[in-house]
């Protein structure tokens, strides 16, 4: 899983554009390169992509329907006997557990790191999603 802003944007806002990457055994499901584009607001589409898959995690619906803010990008995530699958509109791209999809939700959304100012009304959203999400991801010990 990989987040990324595009460059050549003014002061860091929580409206940048960027990108989502989504790689698996059996492909990868990107924003990047499309026609029309399917770039999103990446800060806003982190925080619903956590929030989002952090609810269905911890509950039991089989299918979560994520699509990115201001795109068309999309992913679809679904329970199936052996754990989770992960999808685009090409199908799908990872079979996984749900504790290594969050980890892999996780690092890409840490890695990330927006760099907004404290009076964006993103920058609050980022961090009580992070705050929230972290729980699912199994401890990290070095």
């Amino acid at each position: 899983m990989q987040f990324t802003v595009r460059p050549g944007q003014s002061d860091a806002s929580g409206f940048d554009l960027g990108d989502m990457a989504v790689t698996g055994e059996h492909g990868t499901a990107d924003s990047a390169g499309h026609v029309p584009d399917q770039g999103m607001m990446i800060y806003l589409s982190v925080v619903q992509l956590l929030d989002s898959l952090g609810a269905f995690i911890r509950g039991d619906a089989r299918v979560l329907t994520f699509t990115g803010a201001d795109t068309s990008f999309g992913l679809v995530v679904r329970r199936t006997k052996d754990g989770l699958s992960v999808a685009d509109e090409n199908g799908v791209v990872a079979r996984t557990a749900a504790p290594e999809l969050a980890s892999a939700v996780l690092r890409a959304a840490e890695d990330l790191r927006p760099a907004l100012p404290p009076e964006d009304p993103v920058a609050s959203d980022w961090e009580t999603a992070l705050a929230a999400f972290r729980p699912l991801v199994p401890s990290r010990k070095g």
